[in-house]
């Protein structure tokens, strides 16, 4: 059974299925880390406010009056689980003020990077494990930009991702959820096309992308405009065309022995998604498309699937309560077996230039309990970053991708692993692949230049 109706519901049903104590309390051995690419939509540029004066500790005794910042990506109107959870210390805290200023996800990374060198960031941020992108957590530590986290952060590391996590042995940024990004599908709208099974080959797929067209609408819909949601496309393919075969490729091409060039699996990769064009598999004018395209299409069912993260799921199914939503693996090449890109993809870190280091600090704490870790999964529809193995997902829109998550089918987000520059000739390569203005060799090749070989 897929899950269908209210979010709020999908959230009860973790609730009750989680064993609290197993979330967020200890390592477990398989999970990976990587990069958050929020969902869809856009939100209006919020206005931005660095630390505040305020010191001190907040809390239940109605103590020192407290005032810091929390600064996060969104891609929608609706309210953050961040922003939720900021509530509710402050509910919980008599004292305690926290100003969030939500962001656009496509700008996001860009603006926490001129503010931090201004000086003027906020007290909290959301960041992201690894190297890939502009608010990665690596290089912003190693630009002395973040402040060395404690003893909880450092548990929460998933096992064998400490070097997306740390910098010369101090953690940076505190996990906050398990993520797949793959396809969010709108099962509903695919019955309703005469997909009532999701396709299990490529070839299945590229055959149905034409009969959807012929009734108006996509099997796909790309935010095109937008390059983290380019970059994740390429990224999901990748999971079958390249993980499963050669779970290590990443360490491969550290070593220098493998390129993206040569790489047959990356060269699958971009030609797939030109092949999904050609068929027809994307809506119109998707090489053009922003954010929106995917909240709108998604929820209306003018678009079946997209490649979003899994929370998107819940987050669109509040337009759209009625919709049966699953997540599903992209299927593989005949032959081939499905496989996952599955990780932490979200963490949270602290200014360095914060006047209020300690009370930011007591929030992380706060966020770590497994009570608010269990809260998060209910409000963004992601799994918890532990004790997975002790969930129940009958049921729910992770029915279908259960037993690749229970036998391990599935490997952290690529571009974690890489240095920022090479994903975004990936994501630039993608786009200009759908405008015609890049070829398969030349995105493949600009990646290798940028890896700096």
């Amino acid at each position: 059974m897929l899950w269908t109706g209210a979010p709020e519901l999908l959230s009860l049903h973790f609730r009750r299925r989680c064993q609290k104590g197993q979330i967020m309390t200890q390592r477990t051995t398989r999970r990976l880390a990587a990069i958050a690419i929020p969902a869809a939509g856009l939100i209006l540029l919020a206005g931005c406010a660095g630390g505040s004066d305020g010191s001190g500790d907040g809390g239940d005794d109605g103590g020192e009056s407290v005032e810091f910042s929390f600064m996060y990506a969104t891609s929608n109107n609706l309210e953050s689980p961040y922003e939720t959870l900021a509530n509710e210390y402050m509910e919980a805290h008599d004292g305690v003020t926290i100003t969030t200023n939500p962001l656009p996800n496509d700008s996001y990374g860009e603006t926490l990077r001129t503010q931090l060198q201004a000086g003027n960031a906020p007290d909290v941020i959301q960041t992201t494990p690894g190297s890939g992108d502009p608010r990665s957590v690596v290089p912003l530590a190693e630009a002395g930009f973040l402040e060395p986290l404690g003893e909880t952060a450092a548990g929460l590391v998933p096992e064998g991702a400490d070097a997306l996590f740390t910098v010369d042995g101090e953690v940076y940024g505190q996990p906050m959820d398990f993520t797949l990004s793959t396809l969010v599908v709108n099962m509903s709208a695919a019955a309703e096309a005469g997909l009532d099974d999701f396709p299990a080959t490529t070839d299945e797929l590229l055959a149905s992308c034409g009969e959807v067209a012929e009734n108006g609408a996509s099997l796909v819909v790309l935010a095109g405009a937008a390059a983290p949601n380019a970059g994740l496309t390429a990224q999901a393919i990748a999971a079958t065309r390249v993980y499963a075969e050669t779970p290590d490729w990443n360490d491969q091409r550290a070593a220098g022995e493998v390129t993206f060039a040569e790489s047959d699996g990356w060269h699958d990769v971009l030609q797939t998604i030109l092949d999904m064009k050609d068929a027809g598999c994307f809506q119109p004018g998707a090489e053009g498309a922003g954010f929106d395209a995917i909240t709108n299409g998604l929820a209306q069912g003018t678009s079946l699937g997209s490649f979003i993260p899994s929370g998107s799921a819940v987050e669109i199914g509040r337009a759209a309560p009625d919709v049966e939503w699953a997540i599903q693996p992209f299927p593989p090449a005949d032959g081939g077996d499905p496989y996952l890109i599955a990780s932490s993809n979200y963490t949270i870190s602290i200014n360095a230039a914060s006047e209020n280091k300690e009370a930011a600090a007591e929030f992380l704490e706060w966020l770590a309990q497994p009570e608010q870790a269990e809260r998060f999964s209910e409000l963004s529809g992601e799994l918890p970053v532990s004790g997975i193995e002790g969930l129940d997902l009958t049921g729910t829109i992770y029915e279908p991708v259960v037993d690749l998550l229970q036998s391990g089918h599935y490997a952290g987000l690529p571009n974690a692993f890489w240095k920022g520059e090479v994903y975004e000739k990936l994501s630039s390569g993608v786009q200009g692949l759908l405008t015609g203005q890049k070829t398969v060799d030349a995105v493949l090749a600009d990646m290798d230049a940028a890896w700096g070989d």
